[in-house]
């Protein structure tokens, strides 16, 4: 109740509003500004003082426009403490009982959390090939049902190490199907362009591939399920398409997108519901070092 000790700083991939446990996140962080750093760092100590935590607390927190919002505080353990303690090499769940039963973090000579210079992700797993009518959509209801991790020194490898972890694997060539809200179409271009330069082939609907050909990208137009056909789903039936990128808005657009995530999950094609996870799979696609394994005590010097 006197000190804090921060054990690590971790970055939802995945925009607020995904709930926590159905976002992939980075350690340390790979996109915070330093100042937004030292807001939550110092949020941190004010919160969990004043809660008087004698043990383990997590906070998410949401920056926007340089300011940084508090979400909640739940002071407990969380199943991203493993992760966490595999990440920096600190037993925390082992120190956090200690302290609950009368040491001090004093006690412990802790020094500031490191990954060794590695980037651990920590990915969920869902399960929607279990169950094929769920909609594959996130939202602030949790639908993961585990998660696994990938340690990297590069953010690429260890996300496409996370992605093969759940058992899943992304394309290297083929088609891609994209679809994003009128709000995206714009955020969407540098991740298409770059989907191009890996030598993907690029079919979108045609609100998507009007805007992606006015800005030079090659773009195939290909029907929204009710239009005709053929269309995105019989395109990813036909084997056609390796990667789904889709943002729905609207209630037909999740009609639509209900129908390409079931037919994505029958056929084991990868969907990205995210700009921000569409980004990272563009990383984990260009890796290079995904099936380079070394073991935990190697990276933390054992």
């Amino acid at each position: 109740g006197k000190q804090v000790y921060i054990a690590g700083v971790m970055q939802h991939i995945e925009e607020a509003g995904i709930h926590s446990g159905d976002s992939s996140c980075v350690l340390p962080p790979y996109w915070l500004t330093d100042s937004g750093l030292k807001k939550i760092e110092e949020y941190t100590r004010q919160i969990t003082l004043e809660l008087g935590v004698q043990g383990l607390i997590n906070i998410q927190f949401a920056e926007k426009g340089g300011t940084v919002y508090v979400l909640e505080a739940n002071p407990r353990a969380s199943r991203t403490v493993p992760f966490v303690s595999k990440a920096t090499d600190v037993p925390l769940a082992k120190i956090a009982t200690g302290i609950a039963l009368g040491k001090t973090l004093s006690d412990y000579k802790l020094s500031e959390f490191s990954t060794n210079g590695h980037i651990a992700v920590k990915k969920p797993v869902f399960p929607f090939n279990k169950f094929p009518e769920e909609n594959v959509f996130l939202g602030p209801e949790m639908k993961s049902t585990g998660e696994v991790m990938g340690v990297a020194p590069r953010f690429g490898d260890a996300f496409a190490k996370a992605i093969t972890g759940d058992g899943q694997s992304l394309p290297t060539s083929g088609k891609a199907f994209v679809s994003v809200n009128d709000n995206d179409k714009m955020k969407v271009l540098p991740i298409v362009r770059d989907m191009a330069e890996l030598g993907f082939e690029v079919v979108a609907t045609e609100g998507t591939a009007k805007t992606c050909r006015r800005n030079g990208i090659r773009t195939e137009k290909i029907f929204k399920v009710g239009e005709g056909r053929p269309n995105a789903v019989d395109g990813i039936k036909n084997g056609e398409i390796q990667l789904v990128i889709n943002t729905p808005l609207g209630a037909q657009s999740r009609y639509d997108e209900y129908a390409i995530g079931r037919a994505a999950i029958q056929a084991r094609i990868p969907v990205v519901t995210t700009l921000s996870g569409a980004q990272a799979a563009v990383r984990a696609i260009r890796s290079k070092n995904r099936n380079e394994v070394r073991p935990l005590q190697e990276i933390h010097g054992k």
